[in-house]
């Protein structure tokens, strides 16, 4: 579902965003009734809206480099940028990456001198006034721009990683490695979640982070093969279209 759009992008919310938002209403309301319901649609939207911010960082960075940014989607696991490309310069993909994360320590700072840290973080319990939902944006905020710094790729963590691995090495294997060592640790953040948090949301987002990392690194791949076939190609034609050299006429020897 299409809602409106910032700057040119397209601003789009998944249909299963709204069972997100139904379940956490009724809830609310089991709770408390209007108050809870209330509440927690309330924090769900200004989360959402942090989320919003986050990609639109990225977006933002990505388009003063030239690269245009179709939509931000909303999903109930978070929010996904979607880019016309990837910039293969490492110091680009760098920037593009840390605007995200570092919205969200912005908004921790400017959250921080207004109403303070929360006391007793992180099981720290909030009221529900004004205080106490800055400081759950806060707490939530804190908690975004440090997950998104784990190096799980394609996570805003694993995106670093292979800027700085393909300073070294090609942009192919530096999607590789990253990749592989985001799966080991998607594998283990999510049975962790799992077994122990017993959280199957995080659990389930973890695996979504393992498919979209191979994914992505399919598509590198299918693009450098691709590349290389058109690579080639033209080089062929340009061979074809110059024509050989022309031999020097014999010199009569006197």
């Amino acid at each position: 579902m299409n809602l409106f759009r910032i700057r040119g992008i397209q601003l789009a919310v998944h249909f299963s965003f709204f069972l997100l938002l139904a379940f956490v209403a009724q809830a609310g309301w089991q709770d408390s009734g209007w108050p809870g319901l209330l509440w927690g649609v309330g924090t769900l939207v200004a989360f959402f809206s942090c989320v919003v911010l986050h990609e639109l960082g990225h977006s933002f960075t990505a388009m003063h480099f030239g690269i245009g940014v179709r939509r931000i989607l909303l999903m109930p696991i978070g929010g996904m940028a979607e880019f016309d490309d990837i910039p293969r310069q490492p110091s680009r993909e760098l920037l593009i990456t840390l605007a995200g994360p570092a919205v969200n320590f912005l908004i921790v700072a400017v959250l921080w001198v207004a109403v303070g840290f929360p006391a007793g973080w992180p099981q720290a319990d909030y009221p529900a006034n004004a205080t106490g939902f800055a400081q759950l944006l806060l707490h939530w905020n804190l908690i975004m721009g440090c997950f998104n710094l784990v190096p799980v790729f394609p996570m805003d963590g694993g995106r670093i990683l292979r800027a700085l691995l393909a300073t070294r090495m090609q942009y192919l294997r530096a999607t590789f490695w990253a990749a592989s060592v985001g799966k080991v640790l998607a594998v283990l953040g999510g049975l962790t979640a799992l077994l122990l948090f017993h959280t199957w949301l995080t659990a389930v987002l973890f695996a979504f982070i393992f498919y979209a990392g191979e994914m992505e690194y399919r598509a590198v791949q299918r693009r450098e093969i691709e590349d290389a076939h058109w690579r080639a190609v033209l080089a062929r034609a340009y061979a074809a279209t110059v024509p050989p050299p022309v031999a020097e006429p014999p010199m009569l020897r006197q």
